[in-house]
């Protein structure tokens, strides 16, 4: 059936899989023979507990979490990690590693400073504007934790692969990029994701935590600062965001059954982005703003020839059915974010499209 959609190329909130919504829509009013919508259903009732159950069994597999990690459900979206993870991970007397690949690096390493952790930034790439990825990574032999983002939506920058850290355990931001990809989560001491780019809809944010770091969890902090609190919980110390859970329960069900696994789906995503990242090579009108060595398989961001041309390109693809391609306000130019749900045919669509306007620019 037409639905009269888009292609839709925002960077979040995202698309969502057009057969995760179909299934959304035909469970929506009566939730598994409840009488309810799943918008009703109390969280402590036998049919949330089965979506928070499936949704952590889905992760688990999908990514082949470790017996020794928790998964959690948390609010306050990825931001509100940039505090929590200091203050529940980093002692007061210890310091911690930063990576500085772009904004929200930038704005993780703020949070920690406000607390007034030691925080030293190794390694960083803002001598070139956040255009590529630092590599010979200089880890400190005694950091709580080395913090990376691995994937940079404005900067369209993404780590190929993860530093080694040694026995530091490893921290990183995931949102944009989460369940694109296998990763080696066993290198990792905790992961957390918001939900709206890759994962589901905005209001919940994923978080993998080795067990083991959980017992650094100060007892000073207030109870909803706490991951213990969320451990000890099943993620349900007070009310979760119960549709956003549900709806992450869908699209991994989805990338399971309909695509076949996060290999699958990293083949998928890596054809889509060399359709694009081709076109740009073989262009002298659009150029991609970061390294090659570096670019982004998630959200790939580019320029044109003048800012007048940038504006005329953007409302121009949006007539055509091509949303969400102006860049972050705070760099300008042009982002297209090829998450999972956009398919390759999305991609041509734009490919073909994009070809049109430089003849006629």
């Amino acid at each position: 059936m037409d639905y009269g959609r888009i292609f839709n190329f925002n960077a979040g909130p995202a698309a969502l899989p057009q057969p995760v919504l179909e299934r959304i829509r035909d469970e929506f009013l009566n939730f598994k023979g409840s009488g309810m919508s799943i918008l009703e259903v109390s969280h402590r009732s036998k049919w949330f507990d089965e979506v928070i159950e499936q949704a952590k069994a889905s992760i688990k597999r999908l990514l082949t979490v470790p017996d020794n990690f928790s998964i959690l459900f948390l609010q306050g979206g990825a931001s509100m990690q940039f505090c929590m993870v200091p203050m529940n991970l980093l002692p007061a007397d210890q310091s911690a590693d930063y990576v500085n690949t772009g904004t929200w690096s930038t704005k993780a390493i703020k949070e920690a400073k406000i607390l007034g952790r030691q925080v030293k930034v190794i390694a960083s790439s803002e001598d070139r504007n956040f255009c590529y990825i630092p590599k010979d990574i200089p880890v400190s032999k005694d950091a709580a934790y080395v913090h990376i983002t691995s994937n940079n939506t404005i900067k369209g920058t993404q780590w190929a692969k993860f530093p080694d850290t040694g026995a530091v355990p490893i921290i990183s931001d995931m949102s944009s990029d989460i369940l694109s990809r296998p990763v080696p989560v066993e290198r990792f001491g905790l992961i957390y994701a918001g939900a709206q780019k890759n994962l589901g809809p905005a209001g919940v944010t994923l978080v993998i935590i080795r067990n083991d770091m959980l017992e650094r969890v100060p007892a000073s902090l207030p109870s909803m600062l706490k991951y213990t609190t969320f451990s000890e919980s099943n993620s349900m110390y007070n009310t979760p965001p119960c549709f956003a859970i549900y709806t992450v329960a869908k699209v991994c069900q989805w990338l399971e059954e309909d695509i076949g696994g996060l290999a699958k789906m990293e083949e998928i995503n890596r054809k889509k982005a060399d359709l694009l990242y081709g076109f740009f090579d073989s262009s002298s009108f659009y150029k991609g703003t970061a390294d090659t060595d570096s670019r982004s398989l998630m959200n790939v961001t580019f320029r044109l020839p003048s800012e007048d041309l940038e504006k005329e390109f953007v409302a121009q693809a949006t007539k055509a059915g091509l949303g969400g391609l102006k860049g972050h306000r705070s760099v300008g130019g042009c982002r297209a974010s090829i998450y999972n749900p956009t398919g390759i045919e999305g991609v041509q669509a734009l490919v073909d499209f994009m070809k049109e306007f430089e003849k006629k620019a």
